[in-house]
């Protein structure tokens, strides 16, 4: 099995030992759900009490399931088309139930598993980087629309600028709770603006219930899963299912990492459950990971502490809580998503040192990090030609990812790269025997003489 077995005593054991750390590690993928969900409610693309109800119970799932922080996170390029398109509820559901369907079918026969197993590692950490550097440049867009002029006086520059110097000011001190802080000072200041502004009330309590069916009809399915769930499906397999397994590896070497497997069943399970009643489409991402672990998740428990706040606020407040969320501050958000995106990015660094594919089979599968370190055995010394050309196809595959903004478009570009450089190692190797053989020839026809 791909988890441990000792998932439960893990969360605990982490708990009691980083209690801070793990709420705090909790909020650090909010700066991806908060402006995608609050977006896909007020355009009607998704019930935003099934979506809390629900993608509550799969964080609460996930963490106890896998024993790391694995996130719950929206399908953005669901998310994007059905904003851009303004896909009606059954049709964004169509879109994550047909993703949900392939992803389940491609993992249960193993094909997920056979691709991750092909995929060279610097294309898998060129995706991860990419999807990095997109989050950065979400952070950016974010943060555009903002003025130093201070005309609002609880989203602005000047909030931006002091997230930015306490993040990176507290950076060696790795369990400062930096994400709680911003969320607790930005759910007063959206407090205040929505008691102050008159543009709609604060949330109202009561009972929300999230099962009411919403079954797509044909036309509906063909238009949401032909429009928006098509796209998706590299991008879920790519970023959210192999990338998530190699980033765990990276970031928390001492616990197993999920297999694609599980991961791929995982998100075919929980689009194939709550999409049935208007939840927003789901996978798990590599930048919540990231976003999680940079702000001190070290366990299942953040996500399954998010998750109970989820259900709580989708049973007790539902539909009541957008108005709220619409007006979180955009200066804290931003620095919250840059924050994920370096930390994604940075996973780069040991390509060409500890990178998995340079370990022996022994040392790879250690099961702590410090006997990892220890016991540390290269295959091969890389050559400076090697360093470089692996690399450049980490960062052809990126480049192409970004430029594209397209994770598919940026595999197969990193693909064809990979491609070129072994046909040019298959060429030289031919021009080297035919070398060695010289001499033989030449003796040969000397001997003939």
């Amino acid at each position: 099995m791909a988890f441990s077995a000792n998932s439960f005593e893990h969360n605990w054991q982490t708990l009691k030992e980083n209690p801070l750390g793990e709420i705090a590690g909790s909020l650090g993928d909010l700066g991806t759900l908060l402006p995608l969900m609050t977006a896909l409610t007020a355009g009607g693309s998704i019930s935003l009490t099934a979506t809390l109800i629900f993608s509550g119970v799969f964080n609460v799932y996930s963490g106890a399931f896998f024993g790391i922080p694995i996130v719950v996170q929206p399908m953005k390029a669901v998310a994007s088309i059905a904003l851009a398109r303004q896909l009606s509820l059954k049709e964004t559901m169509a879109a994550g139930i047909g993703v949900g369907i392939v992803v389940m079918l491609l993992s249960i026969v193993g094909m997920i598993k056979k691709a991750a197993d092909l995929i060279p590692l610097p294309i898998v950490k060129g995706i991860q980087v990419g999807a990095g550097l997109s989050l950065c440049l979400n952070a950016g867009s974010m943060l555009s629309s903002l003025s130093l002029n201070g005309s609002k006086w609880d989203d602005n520059l000047f909030w931006a600028i002091g997230a930015f110097s306490i993040l990176y000011g507290f950076s060696r001190l790795p369990k400062f709770p930096f994400a709680l802080l911003v969320f607790l000072l930005g759910g007063i200041f959206a407090a205040i603006e929505v008691a102050t502004s008159g543009g709609g009330g604060l949330p109202a309590f009561g009972f929300w219930w999230p099962f009411n069916p919403t079954i797509p009809t044909p036309t509906e399915f063909a238009t949401g899963f032909g429009t928006a769930g098509v796209g998706q499906i590299p991008l879920t397999i790519l970023n959210s299912v192999i990338a998530v397994r190699y980033l765990s590896e990276d970031l928390m070497p001492a616990r197993p990492a999920p297999s694609v497997t599980a991961l791929g069943i995982s998100v075919g399970f929980m689009n194939l459950t709550g999409c049935w009643f208007g939840a927003m489409p789901v996978c798990h991402g590599s930048g919540g990971l990231a976003a999680q672990h940079r702000f001190g998740a070290r366990s299942g428990t953040s996500v399954i502490l998010l998750g109970l706040v989820k259900i709580g606020a989708g049973l007790a407040f539902g539909e009541s809580l957008a108005s709220l969320l619409q007006r979180f501050p955009k200066s804290l958000l931003g620095i919250m998503v840059f924050a994920a995106g370096i930390e994604l990015a940075s996973v780069a660094e040991n390509l060409n040192s500890s990178a998995r594919d340079l370990l022996s089979p022994t040392s790879a599968t250690l099961g702590t990090e410090q006997s990892r370190s220890a016991i540390y055995t290269p295959l091969r010394v890389l050559t400076d030609r090697e360093k470089k050309e692996r690399f450049l196809n980490m960062m052809v595959t990126a480049a192409m990812m970004l430029a594209s903004k397209n994770t598919f478009v940026g595999f197969l570009a990193g693909v064809f790269f990979w491609a070129l450089l072994r046909l040019q190692d298959r060429m030289e190797g031919l021009r080297e025997a035919r070398a060695s053989y010289a001499p033989l020839n030449e003796a040969s026809a000397l001997l003939g003489r």
